[in-house]
């Protein structure tokens, strides 16, 4: 069963819980359609920044964002249609990216300490999946590097058995939590279909110290947990691995409680 949904309109920013989510060929709808970057337009993430974790970003349409932080006043992130745009980099990825106003620049620079910019990916702003795990068209946001991660429930619940103090699952981000598995049942899936839309399982999530971010601080965890538990038991030839990413083979509406089938 779907047991939950997030999706992160500002990349590394807060996660919003939501009762239905319409997927689309680069993720879910509004999710991580925005990012932060430095003056030379490189992508900016909690791995260096956690205090963007403390960013609420809320959609209110065509694009536009309402920002929240503390001792920040709010702010109407809208892109620019008319502004050049921007190239911007995230991970491997080149894209040419909307800018925003310089109202907005400086909000994002006093918060962080630091000159930053907000970036917004449009419909024309296409950025390819790795071809290794996927087929040709395939596109993504401005998430690392895949349109969703699937999380069980079951997962976090071992971990969390392993922690003196459990945390939380959005420490890993995910876009789906799917209940009423084993743990880590995900990681021999091909292909699942859920609630009527298929989706390839293409790759593990290899986790990094974002993991160790408490978000509700926007501080690193000084025990290293997560991640000290994971390499326990979870570490691969390729990193810690928690989670599965997903591409989308349809789009469509999907709601809290749809029934999740294996496919593959």
């Amino acid at each position: 069963m779907l047991a939950s949904i997030h999706v992160y309109p500002l990349k590394s920013g807060a996660a919003l819980a939501l009762e239905s989510a319409r997927v689309q060929v680069r993720g879910f709808e509004h999710d991580r359609r925005w990012m932060v970057v430095d003056a030379d337009g490189k992508f900016i993430t909690g791995r260096k920044h956690p205090r963007l974790t403390l960013i609420r970003a809320e959609p209110v349409g065509d694009g536009t964002l309402q920002l929240r932080a503390p001792d920040m006043p709010l702010l109407r992130l809208a892109p620019v249609a008319t502004s050049p745009r921007m190239g911007v980099e995230v991970w491997n990825s080149h894209v040419a990216a909307q800018a925003a106003n310089s109202e907005s620049d400086d909000w994002i620079s006093t918060f962080l300490g630091h000159p930053a910019r907000f970036v917004h990916m449009d419909e024309t702003c296409l950025r390819p999946v790795d071809p290794d795990h996927s087929h040709p068209g395939d596109i993504v946001s401005f998430a690392d590097g895949y349109p969703l991660l699937l999380i069980s429930q079951a997962a976090l619940d071992l971990l969390n058995s392993k922690l003196a103090q459990p945390v939380p699952m959005l420490r890993f981000r995910p876009s789906i939590v799917i209940a009423g598995t084993q743990p880590h049942a995900e990681d021999g899936w091909k292909r699942v279909r859920i609630g009527g839309i298929d989706f390839d399982v293409v790759k593990p999530c290899i986790r990094c110290v974002f993991t160790t971010v408490d978000f509700e601080r926007g501080e690193f965890d000084p025990s290293g947990e997560p991640l000290r538990t994971l390499l326990t038991y979870r570490k691969t030839p390729k990193g810690v691995s928690f989670g599965q990413n997903l591409i989308p083979r349809g789009t469509g509406l999907l709601r809290v409680g749809d029934a999740v089938e294996v496919l593959a």
